[in-house]
């Protein structure tokens, strides 16, 4: 069988046998229907076995024919040194060389530089410790939806499983930057009078573990921002 194609509808032999009906005076018609192909099919081996012989019935290799032209080294290092040194877009890069701008996207983007922003290495992580515990209290919250029946992954199946009108319940967090000591409560709301009676809370809770806070960060949630929450923190 000369080892045919995976996909192939039509072995070697299948090949042989369309050509050899048709050419024996039966319709191309009734060859198709003979061997399920399209009529399109029974053609194109019939042409190919009129151009080369049987050796043209066997399976041609899948790359193909023709392959255009490579870019010359000269002008990939050119594009690569416009975008690499002076950050010229790939549209100016084009024009300047006088390349589609394909061309000049696919070399950039098998360098690695299709993006501006991947032309200089990442920053190192920058990482820190507080020194002692409580120089510095952070303070977030999550928030995450009620379930008033079994989910999905419990029922296997999606249908009547919706939670809508559940509510939430928000996650109050306060975490110590040196020891990593934790104090959380899951509260009905996210609101300023909530969240600065959590923070006395948790600031009470670290006291009585023998941790004094001295700093207190969070991020610019409504309620963080709060005159009341930055009354507290004055007060305190």
């Amino acid at each position: 069988m000369n080892n045919p194609h995976q996909g192939a509808r039509l072995t070697v032999y299948s090949r042989e046998q369309i050509v050899a009906r048709v050419l024996a005076g039966q319709k191309a018609a009734e060859v198709a229907a003979a061997f399920g192909v399209s009529l399109r099919t029974v053609r194109k081996w019939l042409a190919r076995f009129r151009a080369g012989g049987a050796a043209a019935l066997s399976n041609r290799a899948s790359s193909p024919a023709r392959v255009a032209g490579r870019l010359p080294d000269r002008l990939v290092a050119l594009a690569l040194h416009l975008r690499r040194d002076l950050r010229l877009t790939g549209a100016a890069i084009a024009a300047r060389l006088g390349l589609a701008r394909s061309t000049v996207a696919r070399w950039l983007a098998r360098a690695g530089m299709g993006r501006l922003a991947r032309l200089d290495p990442p920053e190192p992580v920058r990482r820190y410790q507080r020194a002692r515990p409580g120089e510095l209290i952070h303070l977030d919250i999550k928030k995450l939806g009620r379930f008033d029946r079994p989910g999905h992954r419990v029922t296997g199946t999606r249908t009547g499983c919706r939670n809508r009108g559940a509510g939430w319940d928000f996650v109050h967090v306060a975490v110590d930057d040196a020891t990593r000591l934790a104090y959380v409560e899951v509260l009905g709301d996210e609101r300023r009078n909530t969240t600065t009676a959590f923070l006395l809370r948790a600031l009470r809770w670290f006291r009585a573990h023998g941790i004094r806070t001295e700093r207190v960060m969070t991020d610019n949630g409504s309620a963080y921002r709060s005159r009341r929450f930055a009354k507290a923190l004055r007060w305190l």
